[in-house]
């Protein structure tokens, strides 16, 4: 496709109803890469990589219930997750999860949550409160999301979920990720930690 031709679809896309447009118009040569444990979809998100695995049959509830899964990388969720996620599938759950990095739970990736999850739920007919699936550092970052938008979420479930910044990856590790020194971070994790601030979810 031309350049002048992308032009063109771009300046249309932006004529159009906000609810009209997909997430990210993009030529299918442009199209993100990721192999998942089972047939779903995968796309862009504020120019990060999503994915959403459906449930097997055209579901039967709406909107559809889904699971928030993280860790999302390039080689995340891999195979072991697969005998769960087709269990979803199978009870008509969808699974879906959005890659932001190594982010430990910081604001930049919980902003790019928020991005996702306003897509999911307002123009894919997800159900409004997802469960949040946390393996290990995964924890962090549903957590973290979680704990500010408890009104969005119907529960959590962790496999060995890391839950404090300090004991992983360790402050110094994750300072990077939240555009703070370790001693400025040190100071203020209380703010972010999510084992500080679980009491939103009780």
């Amino acid at each position: 496709m031309g350049k002048t031709a992308k032009r063109t679809i771009l300046t249309l896309a932006a004529l159009l109803p906000r609810w009209l447009v997909p997430p990210t118009v993009l030529h299918a040569d442009d199209a993100p890469k990721k192999s998942l444990p089972l047939s779903g979809e995968v796309f862009l998100v504020k120019g990060r990589t999503a994915f959403v695995i459906p449930p097997e049959a055209k579901p039967a509830i709406r909107p559809i219930p889904w699971v928030w899964y993280a860790p999302t990388l390039p080689n995340l969720p891999g195979d072991a997750e697969k005998w769960m996620f087709h269990r979803f599938t199978r009870a008509g759950i969808a699974t879906a999860g959005i890659d932001v990095g190594e982010s430990y739970g910081s604001p930049p990736g919980r902003a790019l949550y928020t991005a996702f999850y306003e897509v999911l739920t307002t123009s894919r007919d997800f159900a409004p409160k997802p469960v949040m699936l946390g393996r290990s550092r995964g924890g962090l970052m549903t957590l973290s999301w979680a704990v500010e938008n408890a009104d969005k979420v119907a529960g959590f479930a962790g496999i060995f979920p890391v839950c404090n910044v300090a004991s992983y990856p360790g402050v110094a590790k994750a300072s990077g990720a939240y555009g703070l020194r370790a001693e400025e971070l040190a100071t203020r994790l209380a703010d972010h930690n999510p084992i500080d601030r679980l009491a939103a979810l009780a």
